[in-house]
């Protein structure tokens, strides 16, 4: 299955983000991996994991949370992780009016500090993201609340000489959704070791397989309420 690559920007309150689209015909389902880096659409790891997504059959939008302004200019702004998390939701805004887009169920993947915003916007906006991936990452910083209330199943993947397992460990035993925790065997936080993102991006494929629904006929679809924007 060959996908068209696009280069998109999208608005979120007053910036616009960045992002790779890649579409094809009969896919299953839309996987948007979140970053916290700027323009890195094709070498990061996010590229190479929907490289395997798109091997599955999905739909991918590779999306920067930051622009290259505020990158240059205020490198803590990937730790606001609710000022990320407003974005995420502003791009399922923007999905849900692309034609080609609506009629499939989005699924988040994410790593670093975009895991707790991936978990704050879908405890947020639970109507429009139907499961998620956090590849280890900073789901602490989502908070308890939004922990607590996340209703999209959730797939943890840790490495198992990940120094921050026992953080990784408390968050998750606050949420209360299904859930599921995989360990990549010999592999630290980053996944940087020979095979380990290789492994994690099976363990994400499989997880959206068994939880994305299939693509709905548009026509039929019942309108969505809005996101709650607290």
């Amino acid at each position: 299955m060959k996908h068209r690559q696009l280069p998109v920007s999208l608005p979120a309150d007053h910036v616009w983000l960045d992002g790779l689209l890649a579409h094809s015909p009969q896919v299953k389902g839309l996987v948007v991996l979140l970053q916290t880096t700027v323009g890195q659409h094709r070498e990061s790891r996010e590229a190479y994991l929907a490289g395997m997504l798109q091997r599955g059959g999905y739909a991918t939008l590779i999306l920067d949370l930051i622009t290259r302004h505020e990158d240059q200019r205020d490198p803590d702004i990937r730790y606001n992780v609710p000022l990320l998390a407003t974005r995420v939701v502003a791009a399922s805004d923007w999905i849900r009016h692309q034609p080609t887009l609506k009629p499939y169920a989005v699924g988040l993947l994410a790593g670093g500090t975009a895991s707790g915003a991936a978990i704050r916007a879908a405890a947020r906006a639970p109507e429009r993201f139907a499961t998620l991936v956090c590849r280890a990452g900073r789901p602490d910083l989502a908070g308890a609340g939004p922990l607590r209330n996340v209703q999209a199943p959730m797939r943890l993947i840790v490495g198992s000489e990940d120094a921050g397992q026992a953080m990784l460990q408390q968050a998750f035993s606050l949420v209360t959704c299904p859930k599921d925790w995989r360990v990549v065997a010999g592999a630290g936080e980053l996944f940087v070791e020979p095979g380990a993102l290789e492994t994690a991006g099976q363990f994400a494929l499989a997880w959206f397989d068994a939880h994305l629904p299939p693509p709905i006929d548009v026509s039929e679809a019942p309108p969505e309420e809005p996101a709650d924007d607290r």
